[in-house]
This record gives structure tokens, C-alpha cells and sequence, in this order.
């Protein structure tokens, strides 16, 4: 099984929003969700605590600004190995 990195933290609407359309998508499409808070980790902290949520599919990385079910979908795709 395949596995997605997603950056979170605490307390953060847009990053349960964007879970939701994660786990949604699980449905249709064979990955796990690796979930990191960024705050368990000085790098993540300085390099995503604007962007949050963030998340990495294959080589496509979508910020809070990037994502929509329609994204996500289009990444899973991208990524060629996963099968609806």
C-alpha cells in the first residue's frame, strides 16, 4: 500500500477539512496517511507553519491554498501506481 505524507498541527480547521477529503478519497483509492505535526519537528515548523495543511502525493506537494477534493483526486492520479 501506498502512503501520503500529510503536515498538520493542532487545532487546525483547514487541516481536518483537508483529512476529511483524504478519507474520503480513501474510498476509491488504495493509500495510508502518514501525518506529521509540524510542531514535533523545528524543519517541518519553519517550513510549512504558513502553508499548513500540507500534503505530499508522489512528487506533487499541495499547500492550504492547493487543495480541493479535485486537486487531491488529480495528485492521486498523477502519481500513475494507484488504482481507483
Amino acid at each position: 500500500m501506498q502512503h501520503i505524507i500529510f503536515y498538520t498541527k493542532e487545532n487546525c480547521p483547514l487541516c481536518d477539512e483537508a483529512l476529511a477529503m483524504l478519507e474520503l478519497l480513501q474510498h476509491e483509492y488504495s493509500f495510508g496517511i502518514e501525518q506529521r505535526d509540524i510542531y514535533t519537528n523545528d524543519e517541518w515548523l519553519e517550513r510549512y507553519q504558513l502553508l499548513i495543511p500540507v500534503i505530499h502525493i508522489g512528487t506533487v506537494t499541495l499547500d492550504c491554498e492547493q487543495i480541493s477534493y479535485e486537486a487531491l483526486e488529480h495528485a492521486l492520479r498523477k502519481a500513475g501506481d494507484w488504482e481507483p
